[in-house]
């Protein structure tokens, strides 16, 4: 079903149809527990939902203050090489010298939130996409609180 819906919006979106039939593809590890089970399965199995994933990052603006935000609040994570080997305190008492210049991380952290932002975006249009389908008797999902028998165990 998510795999039609992703099909219908990328053609919605002028976007050129996927050529690979549904199969398995590559979703690390890492991401799936970031994604959830319907998202990273949706992305796993559909070509045309990983396709609109990709269009949807790439439509992301990511503001320049947002950049320097980031870069400001996550200060850990730009520690030099040098600095790390001396256990400086990212937190505490610190030089300029200690943390990368936001200009060689600027890309990087651009890359990260605008892939955030797509992914938002992403599992918006799929629960928008989701409301108005309709499944037939008997092949509801066995979570939805809609359904009678909401609480089975398969």
């Amino acid at each position: 079903m998510a795999d039609v819906l992703a099909r219908r919006a990328c053609e919605d979106r002028g976007l050129p149809p996927p050529d690979a039939p549904l199969t398995l593809g590559p979703i690390p590890q890492a991401d799936v527990a970031s994604l959830g089970s319907i998202v990273a399965v949706t992305l796993a199995y559909s070509p045309a939902a990983r396709t609109l994933l990709t269009h949807l990052e790439a439509r992301q603006h990511i503001p320049e203050t947002a950049l320097r935000e980031y870069y400001e609040h996550n200060r850990d994570r730009f520690l030099t090489v040098a600095a790390l080997r001396a256990g400086t305190d990212p937190f505490g008492a610190t030089k300029d010298a200690d943390f990368l210049p936001y200009e060689h991380v600027k890309a990087g952290i651009e890359g990260e939130l605008r892939q955030a932002a797509g992914r938002l975006a992403f599992f918006s249009w799929l629960d928008l996409a989701r409301a108005d389908v309709v499944y037939a008797h008997g092949y509801e999902h066995p979570g939805d609180p809609s359904h009678p028998d909401h609480e089975h165990r398969h």
